[in-house]
C-alpha cells in the first residue's frame, strides 16, 4: 500500500494518493487528534484539517521517511498549534458521554464499570502535561516505538524514555490518589 501512495505521489495523482491516505490513516489520525483535544467534533474538524494540510503540501513530501510518519508529523504540529491557538484557549467545549446500554444486567454492570475505569484513565492521562500525555498515547494507544516516538516529534530517544517513566509514575500515583477517594 505505501508502494502504491509513493507511486501516486511520483504520478502527480494527489486525489487517489489522498483518498488512500484517508481510507487508511483517517482513524487513526481522528483517533490522535481526539487525544490531543478531548472532543469529538473538534477532533473530527482537526481531521480533516490536517488531510487538506497533508493535501496542500504533497508536493513537500521528501521520501525521507515513510508518507506514514510523514502525515503524522503533520497531524500532531496541526494539534499543538490548535491547542496554543486563541480559539481553544477561549472557547470552552463540552465533552459528550456516550451509555450503550444492553438487556443483560451483568453485562451492563461490567460496562459501566469498565466504562468509569477507562474514563478515568483517560481523564487522568488529560490531566498529565503535554510532553507526557503526547509520549503515552504514542507509545501505549498508537503503539509506536521509542525510536518512532523520537523521530515523530523530534526528540532524543532517551528523552522520550524518561518521559514515559515519568509519565507513568504521575499516572500511577493518581490513579492510586482516585481509588483512595473512591474506596
Amino acid at each position: 500500500m505505501e508502494e502504491s501512495m509513493t507511486q501516486d505521489l511520483i504520478t502527480n495523482d494527489r486525489e487517489i494518493l489522498l483518498d488512500d491516505l484517508m481510507d487508511k490513516y483517517g482513524n487513526s489520525i481522528l483517533q490522535l487528534a481526539y487525544f490531543y483535544v478531548g472532543n469529538k467534533e473538534v477532533a473530527e474538524d482537526l481531521t480533516q484539517e490536517i488531510f487538506v494540510k497533508c493535501y496542500q503540501k504533497l508536493d513537500q513530501y521528501q521520501k525521507k521517511s515513510s508518507i506514514k510518519t510523514w502525515l503524522w508529523k503533520i497531524a500532531i504540529n496541526h494539534c499543538k498549534d490548535y491547542l496554543r491557538s486563541w480559539h481553544y484557549k477561549h472557547i470552552v467545549v463540552s465533552n459528550e458521554q456516550d451509555l450503550h446500554t444492553s438487556s443483560q444486567e451483568n453485562e451492563v454492570e461490567h460496562q459501566v464499570i469498565q466504562k468509569y475505569e477507562d474514563e478515568q484513565l483517560v481523564k487522568t492521562v488529560f490531566r498529565l502535561p503535554d510532553t507526557y500525555k503526547e509520549v503515552i498515547f504514542l507509545f501505549y494507544f498508537e503503539e509506536r516505538s521509542i525510536k518512532e516516538i523520537s523521530n515523530l516529534i523530534n526528540v532524543n530517544q532517551n528523552t522520550i524514555k524518561t518521559r514515559l517513566k515519568r509519565a507513568k509514575e504521575m499516572l500511577k500515583e493518581c490513579l492510586e490518589v482516585e481509588t483512595w477517594r473512591i474506596s
